[in-house]
């Protein structure tokens, strides 16, 4: 499916579109992106996450807040999604700040969850060194019987959106002759600027 990256057009409109034709192409997870974030000893990382939610206002996804990923975010909030969808021969790239999502937003989420991982959101210490999976399983069991019914958001585990003030999106043409559109503007309230690049 070809996808409309005509530069007069809301650059939300084309990710839209975008998510809908890699959904319709059977794969698993089209909605899976890499997160960036960036350390205080200025070094990046990268790690793959599943976007639940997107709109005018931002791309959401949820973590450990104590995790890496979530310390580096609530200490640089800077952050860059990378999304490739080999069937399409698309990529899509958006950067932006984060931000944490309300509580009542992550409680309705946290509340979709399957059992398991709600339970398992309270018994993995995200992050940090593990004995072995031993201590793992021992965590998720004594969570259990704390648990045995309905599972309460832990206070480390939230959301995060990503507010984008830059778009680009990659199709795969002919002989590396790729194209790339490009949507940048200065904040949410700031019109945005495009322009194409050089493969």
């Amino acid at each position: 499916m070809s996808i409309n990256v005509d530069p007069s057009r809301d650059p939300f409109e084309i990710f839209a579109d975008a998510l809908r034709a890699a959904e319709g192409t059977g794969i698993k997870d089209p909605n899976a992106m890499a997160v960036s974030s960036v350390g205080a000893d200025g070094r990046p990382s990268s790690r793959m996450v599943l976007l639940k939610d997107f709109d005018e206002h931002g791309f959401v996804f949820y973590t450990n807040y104590e995790s890496r990923k979530g310390r580096e975010i609530q200490a640089n909030p800077n952050v860059c999604l990378h999304f490739f969808w080999r069937e399409l021969g698309m990529q899509v790239l958006v950067e932006g700040p984060a931000n944490p999502v309300s509580d009542e937003e992550a409680d309705a989420y946290f509340a979709t969850r399957p059992h398991g991982s709600q339970v398992g959101a309270w018994a993995s210490r995200q992050s940090r060194p593990l004995k072995g999976r031993a201590e793992l399983l021992a965590a998720v069991a004594e969570v259990k019987l704390k648990h045995p019914g309905r599972v309460p958001r832990p206070p480390h585990w939230s959301g995060f959106r990503i507010s984008p003030t830059r778009f680009e999106f990659w199709k795969d043409q002919p002989f590396r002759l790729h194209d790339r559109t490009a949507f940048a503007r200065a904040d949410a309230s700031s019109p945005w600027e495009t322009s194409k690049l050089f493969p």
